[in-house]
């Protein structure tokens, strides 16, 4: 058995904390995982790993090479490819986490983008709206919005973007539109609960800032399905530029109060602290940070 592939199912296994998600993220066979563990305790001469009948827990030993073995496996990724991509480009495969909207609307055509000008890598996105354990889910990066709180998580601020509030011109010939923040307490508004205080929304800044708690009929965690219910009359809706900015351009909704700043948010790219980041990863970033200059999508 190879020590390198020992290690790599070893660790794959300890984050997911099953063969058979170890198996996925590695993708070879639960009983192949299974052996190359079993084959490097044997080398070790001690047990690594607890295993039950749902899922295997770290010995002492575990977890002592846990702490030590994904920077070694970084590093060693990290030479063989400033070694072989000299000569033939970045290779392998880049696993990416992002929101639902935005991945849809910008991180799909930007990995597009950057996988012509690197052929031999490849990329597994997986989208979703709550932030997923980087380290259990094997994710080399991701791009998140709004601030970052966990502190085991290093991140690289790309850009910026700000809300807006719309609602459709039928909408407010029917029920008005809004000349000041508070009376927005009079109006059905469209709740995303994605946004991290969905209900209180905010306008202005610094000592200017206004925040108004909204109510509505309608709830739901995509931006985009509220913008589509704004779309369709049935209220108000506070979302991000770049998810409101073609339904802006096409006049499906008008901006209300437009001389109120909404609020700013960031996107950043988020990877785990402590990890030596591989080439391709910091290239994918470097290449992001750039795009998302020249697509004016924030």
């Amino acid at each position: 058995m190879d020590l390198i592939d020992e290690l790599k199912a070893f660790v794959a296994t300890a984050q997911t904390g099953s063969f058979t998600a170890a198996a996925q993220q590695l993708g070879v066979s639960n009983r192949l995982t299974s052996k190359y563990v079993a084959e490097l305790e044997s080398r070790l001469g001690v047990r690594l790993l607890q295993r039950t009948t749902r899922k295997v827990g770290l010995t002492p030993a575990g977890e002592d090479l846990l702490s030590r073995a994904p920077a070694l496996l970084d590093d060693l990724d990290d030479l063989i490819g400033e070694v072989s991509e000299g000569s033939r480009g970045f290779a392998g495969v880049i696993r990416v986490s992002a929101s639902v909207t935005f991945g849809e609307i910008w991180i799909a055509g930007m990995l597009d983008r950057f996988c012509q000008l690197n052929p031999a890598l490849s990329f597994d996105l997986r989208l979703n709206d709550r932030h997923v354990d980087l380290a259990a889910e094997g994710i080399d990066v991701a791009f998140r919005m709004g601030r970052i709180d966990t502190q085991s998580l290093k991140a690289l601020k790309l850009g910026s973007f700000g809300s807006v509030l719309v609602a459709s011109p039928e909408y407010l010939a029917r029920r008005g539109t809004p000349q000041d923040p508070a009376e927005l307490v009079q109006h059905d508004c469209i709740i995303d609960t994605n946004r991290r205080n969905p209900r209180r929304w905010g306008f202005g800044s610094g000592p200017e800032e206004t925040f108004v708690t909204v109510k509505g009929r309608f709830q739901m965690n995509s931006a985009r399905a509220a913008l589509e219910l704004a779309i369709n009359g049935r209220g108000l809706a506070y979302a991000p530029r770049f998810v409101a900015r073609d339904a802006l351009a096409a006049g499906l909704v008008a901006q209300v109060l437009p001389d109120q700043a909404g609020e700013i948010g960031s996107l950043n790219a988020v990877y785990l602290e402590g990890r030596v980041l591989p080439r391709k990863v910091r290239a994918l970033i470097d290449f992001a940070a750039e795009d998302i200059r020249a697509s004016g999508i924030l």
